[in-house]
């Protein structure tokens, strides 16, 4: 009866799952990520990095779209503060408002796990970023110079933090 039911929704376009959405990262993540991260950043994290990231217990969490891991972010919450230390889209994903959604939902997840605020760093040079926090209610906060590793030798980082309001519930 059930397979019969679950036949019926698809086929109507019923599904039980919404089309994106979050969960928690599983070491049987680490694969995609890496796949990710490696295609998007010319100085990736390494695996280690990220298998540290699963065992110390940040807030990691998988975005996912039509049952397709396509991001990934690593969250540290303390003391009523939330920073990202790690966002990342697949490049296939990007330029369709979805990495909108996916840093929207991170921080309704982050002020309901008890943050008033989130802090982040991004290179100045990464302009499509710094759009969309600044789309966001971020505000640049302050930079900290020579951050980034990059060809030419280190790359500043613009600080970026947002102050909880009620469009976060």
């Amino acid at each position: 009866m059930m397979l019969l039911w679950e036949k019926f929704k698809a086929s109507v376009g019923i599904s039980s799952k919404p089309p994106s959405y979050l969960r928690a990262l599983k070491e049987r993540d680490i694969s995609d990520i890496l796949r990710i991260e490696q295609d998007m950043y010319n100085y990736p994290w390494s695996e280690g990095v990220f298998r540290d990231c699963l065992r110390v217990g940040y807030f990691n969490w998988a975005f996912i779209k039509d049952d397709k891991f396509i991001g990934y972010a690593i969250l540290s919450i303390a003391v009523g503060e939330a920073h990202i230390l790690n966002i990342c889209l697949d490049r296939a994903y990007t330029g369709q408002g979805l990495g909108e959604k996916f840093l929207s939902e991170l921080m309704v997840l982050a002020k309901n796990k008890g943050a008033d605020c989130v802090f982040l760093e991004v290179r100045v040079s990464n302009i499509s970023a710094i759009k969309l926090y600044e789309k966001l209610g971020f505000k640049q906060i302050g930079e900290r110079k020579k951050y980034y590793q990059c060809a030419d030798g280190r790359e500043d980082a613009i600080v970026f933090s947002l102050d909880f309001d009620s469009k976060w519930t």
